[in-house]
């Protein structure tokens, strides 16, 4: 079974997200925060785009070492050192997730912080996923 999305008619209209994921049974993912880190261990992309194709890359291979798919993600958060640079790239970043996760969006939050781990990094990705 799928994670159910749930976007009420009552709030803004869900563009690249959903307001709500309802997910029943099955097994529980946590997957870790990934950044454009390469295999071995580099930040690769110089640009915000490069990096967040990267870090949903690792995001979703972690997913799939682990048995999922895409269409398992309940929820996912971005970690974004400028917002502002985010929302420049919106349309850019949805492409990518379209590319890489399709249209089954899980629900989402962009949090701004000031710096991660690898100063380099400039967006992380965490999630959670359910499996049926």
């Amino acid at each position: 079974m799928s994670p159910e999305r749930v976007n009420p008619a009552g709030l803004a209209p869900a563009t690249g997200f959903s307001h709500a994921v309802v997910a029943t049974g099955g097994r529980l993912v946590l997957l870790a925060g990934q950044t454009a880190l390469d295999a071995e261990g580099k930040i690769v992309g110089a640009g915000l785009p490069e990096q967040f194709a990267t870090a949903l890359g690792n995001l979703l291979t972690a997913l799939a070492a682990a048995g999922g798919a895409p269409g398992d993600l309940a929820r996912v958060t971005v970690y974004a050192t400028d917002v502002a640079e985010y929302r420049a790239h919106a349309a850019e970043l949805g492409r990518i997730w379209r590319g890489l996760a399709g249209r089954d969006y899980p629900a989402m939050a962009v949090v701004g912080v000031v710096r991660l781990w690898d100063e380099r990094a400039l967006v992380e990705l965490d999630g959670i996923a359910v499996l049926s």
